[in-house]
């Protein structure tokens, strides 16, 4: 079924907000005070991002592409896999998402917000803090070269991995054969037609929904094994859209303990994550074409 670029628009906004719901729902469960996931340990927000990530690919990835990361759209865009025209409406329905994802966050959790007493647990359930920081300007130097080797590094392997899931999947070399076929006897390579998908579809509809999960274990893996510096981010839109909502949040809703958003180190968790994703997209294409 082919969607109009709206429906895509509303499925990356639905997409980034799902992400949030379950990957900073987690976080809040594990940080704020007085929740039954209170103190419950590093692998629970692994599972949630984890969650967050495969359920909207399952769920999405056939609609839009199931971006739900600038950092990504870009490297797409930039390498010619995505169309330029469309790059600033995914962005803004990504970063609209993820505030909107957040949103909803902090209604289930309100109550657990005010009684939290340390402001980088609040602020650990908006957005992605170095470990490193401590106040001074040391630490904050550290900070800020250590998160983004870390976000870079872990970003890279997301993109560089989900390009390699999402178009080496088992079954993704019938559809290559029909493209070489159709080529070979003059014809177009329309995969729009509905019985020419039906034709495909057993040979590479499993394989592409065993990839959509194993995104989400590709995730899960990145949150427990470099997950310690920072976070991670690994996508503008999962922090910049949360941190923009801590920053507009008055004490009322997240409790006299609410602190400062750290607008310092928020450019690191932005800029990072589309580095790594432009050189990703364009590793990929350079060695696969």
């Amino acid at each position: 079924m082919d969607f109009n670029w709206a429906i895509k628009y509303a499925t990356e906004f639905l997409g980034t907000a799902i992400l949030i719901i379950l990957g900073n729902g987690a976080v809040a469960n594990v940080e704020l005070k007085g929740t039954k996931g209170h103190q419950s340990g590093w692998l629970v927000i692994a599972v949630g991002y984890g969650m967050g990530v495969m359920i909207p690919a399952l769920m999405f990835g056939n609609v839009s592409g199931n971006h739900i990361n600038p950092a990504f759209t870009l490297g797409l865009a930039i390498s010619g896999y995505f169309p330029w025209g469309q790059v600033a409406p995914y962005i803004v329905a990504q970063v609209l998402g993820a505030i909107f994802g957040q949103a909803l966050v902090v209604a289930t959790h309100h109550p657990y917000y005010l009684k939290t007493e340390k402001p980088n647990n609040i602020l650990g359930t908006f957005s992605t803090i170095s470990s490193l920081d401590h106040g001074t300007p040391e630490s904050r130097k550290a900070a800020t070269i250590n998160g983004f080797v870390n976000e870079f590094v872990g970003s890279f392997v997301l993109f560089f991995a989900a390009m390699g899931l999402t178009k080496h999947y088992f079954g993704a070399e019938a559809l290559q054969y029909m493209k070489q076929l159709a080529e070979q006897t003059g014809q177009k390579a329309d995969f729009s037609q509905l019985a020419l998908k039906a034709q495909i579809a057993p040979h590479t509809a499993a394989g592409l929904s065993v990839a959509h999960l194993a995104l989400g274990f590709l995730v899960m893996a990145l949150v427990t094994s470099l997950g310690g510096p920072t976070g991670p981010g690994l996508n503008p839109a999962r922090d910049l859209g949360p941190r923009i909502l801590h920053a507009i949040l008055p004490k009322s809703v997240l409790g006299e303990h609410k602190g400062d958003s750290k607008w310092w180190y928020a450019w690191v968790p932005v800029a990072a994550p589309i580095l790594a994703g432009i050189a990703a997209v364009a590793l990929f294409k350079a060695i696969y074409g």
